[in-house]
């Protein structure tokens, strides 16, 4: 019997280790996808890059689109949400600090700064060493490094990221025909470096470069960061940030044929934001134009409309009152209407009463005639 059981004991380890090895997938030696990297510490793999990627609609579903670019002031609003932590911490990092990491590992490609004439293709993908030297950013060679594919080691205190106060963006708003709404959509982030002369005076702004924010989404996927001081709470991550447009910033530029900005077609401060205010507010309302507003729409548009003059003038606003000087005076307006109807109705009664007195008045006078002009013949004829 115990010799039965070793023989039961020893076939059932086999099976299970047959099982396992048949579970075994073995991975590609130059797949560096799926491995950690040192830095970073984030894998991501081609399905989660699938995940995060907000394709862009088709040119045939599409009516109307705008370009729009945005300067971001890190400073203002949420937008600090992109600048803090200054440098790595337990919290996490900046943007800044992601993308220069991804670019210094080769994990994404950065594209040259055209002012208005941006292309993202092979033909401008910027050399990142280059750009590295063109910053005075310094670095060193990182293993596994060739002339193909480029690494670099940065260190956290090269990385000029507390310089980083503004972004410019690339926005994009789209009147999807599916579903018959206006969508905003951020295709690119551009980080501006502040940078002294020889001369000093008032540093200059340089865009760096432009990436595509599909690139680097699943990575701003795993940061968390605070939209707000009151709640300590980081309930959102930087996709989140852009994905619900939860930025704020000031357009300088929309796409035209001339490729000017704003501050060369309106050099006057006031009627730059005269056309800036303007521009918003067409995006804002494109979409609900397009439609015929609903009674309760409109009533709520009157009512906006009367608060604002009534705090304009100075006067106390009171919304019970205020719907019961709406009913009564819709209650007037329709008495009104009723009494013009009935006066109308009356006024027609009139109209019709004497013209069928005058029209028996002709036909008695047409008798009388035709009487008188018969006893003037008998009385001839005697």
């Amino acid at each position: 019997m115990k010799f039965l059981k070793l023989i039961i004991l020893s076939i059932a380890a086999a099976t299970l280790a047959s099982t396992a090895g048949a579970q075994v997938v073995k991975r590609n030696a130059g797949d560096d996808r799926n491995k950690k990297d040192d830095k970073s510490g984030v894998a991501i793999s081609d399905r989660q890059q699938a995940f995060y990627e907000v394709r862009e609609p088709h040119d045939a579903d599409l009516q109307w689109m705008k370009v729009v670019y945005r300067s971001l002031d890190l400073t203002k609003g949420k937008n600090p949400a992109l600048y803090y932590p200054e440098e790595p911490n337990e919290d996490g990092q900046n943007m800044f600090f992601i993308i220069m990491r991804l670019l210094a590992n080769g994990q994404i490609s950065a594209y040259e700064y055209l002012d208005g004439r941006e292309m993202f293709t092979d033909e401008f993908k910027i050399n990142v060493q280059e750009m590295l030297d063109r910053f005075h950013v310094y670095y060193s060679e990182a293993k596994g490094s060739t002339e193909k594919n480029r690494k670099f080691v940065i260190e956290d205190a090269d990385i000029p990221g507390n310089e980083i106060l503004s972004y410019y963006i690339i926005e994009k708003w789209e009147f999807d025909t599916r579903s018959n709404a206006m969508k905003a959509r951020v295709e690119a982030v551009c980080p501006v470096l502040p940078r002294q002369d020889d001369f000093g005076g008032e540093p200059i702004r340089y865009p760096m470069f432009w990436v595509k924010l599909n690139d680097i989404r699943p990575y701003l996927a795993n940061q968390f960061v605070f939209t707000d001081d009151d709640n300590n709470l980081p309930r959102y991550n930087l996709d989140d940030f852009f994905k619900l447009n939860m930025y704020e910033g000031d357009i300088y530029k929309v796409k035209n044929l001339q490729n000017k900005s704003l501050m060369q077609l309106y050099p006057e401060p006031e009627a730059l934001k005269h056309a800036q205010d303007s521009i918003e507010k067409r995006l804002r309302s494109f979409d609900k134009n397009l439609w015929v507003p609903s009674r309760e729409e409109l009533q709520a548009r009157a009512e906006a409309k009367r608060k604002l003059e009534a705090e304009k003038n100075g006067e106390e606003v009171d919304d019970e009152n205020a719907e019961k000087a709406d009913e009564k005076k819709d209650d007037g307006d329709k008495k009104s209407a009723r009494a013009k109807s009935k006066r109308a109705s009356k006024d027609d009664d009139n109209k019709s009463g004497s013209k069928k007195k005058k029209k028996n008045k002709v036909k008695s006078a047409n008798v009388k005639t035709t009487k008188s002009a018969a006893r003037s013949v008998r009385n001839r004829r005697r």
